[in-house]
């Protein structure tokens, strides 16, 4: 998707008449169903008259345009391509990163910068390291580039700065990225017309600007599936924009709360929602320090997600992967690990001690203090909206709090692009408007978004979808609300089919304490990751934390919308969650959020069947 596509001369027609903005204006209200904020549209009035008028000085007149196009699954756009060909009729494209920067300063770190954005000063990626993960990443996620034989190239214009050797965008540490991703500012733009000269000096650019519209995305990669490269520093995954800067200010942090002789600690806050990367960064973090020497950890809530990473790593990394309550005794010494990285710390427990903990085995501390004191720095990547039982207590506020008693310093961080839900913001958006989590501009759902949305009219054409996608090699799982009991096997190892809805039915997947399973049914942890999981349904506490191309949704009756009310209701009768049936007037919270958890899953595509009439009746009317 992008906002504006077209031949050079066009743009520069309607970008020097004060056109080309209010055309954005309305191509953004048209896809996303919500107006532009005024800053960005003052950034596109000002930055695209500044690259309108260094084409047509540069006699760019002959060439593709593409504004605002959406990097392939994630919500991230690319300020401008320019293509055509060589003059030895190669095939190219050249990003074109637009900044109004007008003054620049160093960051403690690496390759990144500090500069004045959304009302003051923040660490900021380099903008050659910036354009430089654009264009890896598209080499990596799109066949024009990847398979299609054309060339990609990137640069960044900096047209409100002048030249000067002295400043932080040239430094010498950053020297090696600018010679890769060249920086241009405004009194060079001969230099920036003869860099794109060199690529694209042979014009006809409307064939590869339709060549690259016209390209299909490759195939997602899953993160379990490279998971171990990751860890070992490969670099399976490209990290964009904020990822890199959180990437790079917490190998800054650990480097120097190693080297510094008193105790400081720092608390590092990652917030995002589904999709957001959360886990990638989190691997990308265990791989680095791991091979940085650094004595670090991953942690999480989450059984089924740290089983499935010990095994993919194998055993010799497996170590590095273990659970919230690691300091439950309390017998870990303080500063014991160089960093602790808290994938999912919103599944963070009051306390570490459960019913089998002797008074004599625990801490006597909450969970989150005895994390904190453990380690120099700890990173926490939380969702305040994904908490599903009531024992789990973790939040923004709490660890802010420990943070505090702790004498820890906290740097904030937002993670805003979209990697899931084939990029789409506004499915997340829309699924918290409709769901009443949140309020957001997304009211409506549009049908034409490129995410695959759809309502079944019954749970055997669910089914039916959900198997197709998974026989045409995506990955696709079926889950359900907690509405149906959840039965031990039989003696000869096989499902109860447990979820039943008039004559279909369907087990859950298999009890973490099953005990001897039939012949390929996967045992609970693996039902995300293996192929069989597929004749099975998931519920919220084996799907979350993973992904799939594909997810299928049985919305039970434990959360309805009362059409003659106009509101959510929880309905506690038709839950089976014990735990979640005791939350008081947490119930309705936490259902929702458990729905708000499942649909979100697919990378490509959701659908849905709901128990109740009315509910269905309402998600159908927030159809565009």
């Amino acid at each position: 998707m992008q906002l504006y596509a077209g031949h050079s001369r066009d743009f520069v027609e309607q970008a020097t008449r004060n056109a080309i903005a209010r055309r954005l204006e309305d191509a953004f209200f048209e896809a996303y169903h919500y107006k532009p904020a005024q800053q960005e549209v003052t950034s596109w009035q000002n930055s695209l008259f500044r690259m309108a008028y260094t084409l047509e000085r540069g006699g760019f007149d002959d060439h593709g345009i593409l504004l605002e196009y959406q990097l392939p699954l994630s919500s991230r756009r690319l300020d401008c391509m320019v293509t055509g060909h060589s003059t030895e009729e190669d095939r190219n494209a050249v990003i074109v990163e637009l900044k109004q920067w007008s003054d620049v300063e160093p960051s403690c770190a690496d390759d990144c910068v500090t500069t004045w954005v959304g009302g003051r000063k923040r660490d900021v990626l380099h903008p050659s390291r910036q354009v430089g993960q654009y264009e890896e990443y598209l080499r990596d996620m799109h066949t024009a580039f990847a398979e299609d034989g054309i060339g990609l190239r990137s640069c960044a214009f900096l047209h409100n700065l002048n030249f000067d050797f002295g400043n932080e965008i040239f430094a010498e540490r950053h020297r090696a990225l600018v010679e890769r991703h060249p920086v241009f500012t405004g009194d060079r733009q001969v230099e920036l017309q003869a860099f794109l000269r060199m690529y694209l000096g042979g014009g006809r650019g409307e064939k590869v600007l339709g060549d690259v519209l016209a390209s299909r995305h490759a195939p997602s990669r899953k993160l379990l599936e490279h998971t171990a490269e990751v860890v070992n520093d490969q670099q399976a995954y490209v990290l964009l924009d904020t990822q890199y800067v959180v990437f790079n200010r917490v190998l800054a942090e650990v480097r120097a709360a190693s080297a510094a002789t008193g105790s400081r600690k720092t608390l590092v806050l990652v917030h995002g929602g589904p999709g957001t990367g959360k886990s990638v960064i989190a691997l990308h973090l265990l791989g680095r320090l791991s091979g940085e020497g650094r004595n670090v950890m991953h942690l999480t809530g989450s059984k089924a997600f740290t089983e499935n990473m010990r095994k993919l790593v194998g055993s010799k990394a497996a170590a590095q992967f273990g659970y919230f309550n690691i300091n439950k005794r309390g017998d870990i010494p303080p500063n014991q690990f160089d960093a602790l990285i808290l994938d999912e710390a919103h599944r963070i427990r009051e306390t570490s001690r459960d019913r089998f903990t002797k008074a004599s085995d625990w801490s006597g501390l909450p969970q989150v203090d005895e994390l904190i004191a453990s380690a120099r720095v700890c990173v926490a990547f939380i969702d305040d909206r994904q908490i599903v039982r009531p024992g789990e207590v973790g939040s923004s506020v709490l660890l802010r709090e420990a943070a505090e008693r702790a004498g820890a310093d906290v740097l904030d961080f937002e993670l805003d692009a979209q990697f899931r839900c084939s990029g789409s913001d506004g499915f997340i958006n829309w699924i918290d408007n409709t769901l009443e989590i949140r309020r957001t501009a997304n009211v409506l759902w549009s049908r034409s978004d490129p995410y695959e949305f759809s309502i079944c009219r019954s749970v055997s054409e669910l089914e039916a979808l959900i198997r197709q996608k998974q026989d045409s090699g995506a990955t696709a799982r079926l889950a359900a609300g907690f509405c149906w009991p959840w039965s031990d096997p039989a003696a000869d190892g096989s499902l109860v089919r447990d979820v039943t809805i008039g004559e279909w039915s369907m087990p859950w997947n298999a009890k973490p304490d099953a005990g001897r399973l039939a012949k390929g049914i996967p045992k609970s942890n693996f039902w995300a990751s293996e192929p069989a999981g597929v004749y099975q349904v998931g519920c919220v506490y084996t799907a979350q934390g993973f992904e799939f191309d594909y997810v299928g949704v049985i919305f039970g009756q434990d959360l309805r919308y009362d059409w003659d009310a106009g509101t959510w209701v929880g309905d506690r009768k038709k839950s089976y969650d014990t735990t979640v049936k005791r939350s008081g007037e947490q119930f309705t919270e936490l259902v929702k959020n458990t729905y708000r958890v499942l649909l979100t899953r697919g990378i490509k595509g959701c659908f849905v069947y709901f128990e109740d009439e009315d509910t269905r009746r309402f998600f159908q009317s927030r159809l565009g």
